[in-house]
């Protein structure tokens, strides 16, 4: 986050900063990243103190996919019609975002082998490598100016590849890194 305005002035230009308003990026950053950060962290200390803080927890883990699945098609189908109607320019993002996953995958492989994780460690590397959590991204791309409107497609794009990048990762990715 500190970086950001460091990222748009090298990617966009020193004028760039001019037309961005800090204030919804804050606030995207404040309710939707560090909040639930923050009660992330809190859970995990009141779990160790108390049981019914472990129900919680156990039944957030279980809520997790279901929930992530519920917000994921909540997002895409906020965005689904302007994606459609932007294709011809979005779609010379998916390579880009393709070939990040085929560098990306085996890189995490090499090197969480190299630190000797074991096979559970190594798998959660390279899935975690493939990802960028463009769900994290995507409300400080929505708090852009209308200047960047293609932007929050971009990243809903980002979001779909991954998804099929993910699909076919979890029928190949226990192929290539076995049980020890």
């Amino acid at each position: 986050m500190l970086l950001l305005p460091v990222y748009l002035s090298l990617f966009l230009g020193p004028d760039a900063m001019k037309a961005v308003d800090p204030r919804p990026f804050i606030d995207a950053f404040l309710l939707l990243i560090a909040l639930p950060l923050a009660l992330a962290a809190l859970t995990q200390v009141l779990t160790r103190r108390f049981a019914s803080a472990r129900v919680i927890e156990r039944g957030s883990a279980t809520a997790m996919v279901p929930l992530m699945m519920l917000t994921l098609a909540a997002v895409v189908a906020s965005q689904v019609f302007a994606v459609g109607g932007a294709w011809g320019r979005l779609f010379l993002t998916v390579p880009v975002f393709a070939i990040f996953a085929v560098i990306a995958a085996p890189l995490g492989a090499v090197l969480a082998r190299v630190a000797g994780l074991d096979t559970p460690g190594r798998r959660a590397v390279v899935f975690s490598g493939v990802t960028r959590n463009s769900l994290v991204v995507l409300p400080l791309a929505l708090a852009l100016p209308d200047a960047f409107t293609l932007t929050p497609l971009v990243v809903v794009t980002q979001t779909m590849v991954e998804l099929i990048v993910m699909v076919a990762m979890v029928a190949v990715i226990p192929r290539v890194i076995r049980q020890r």
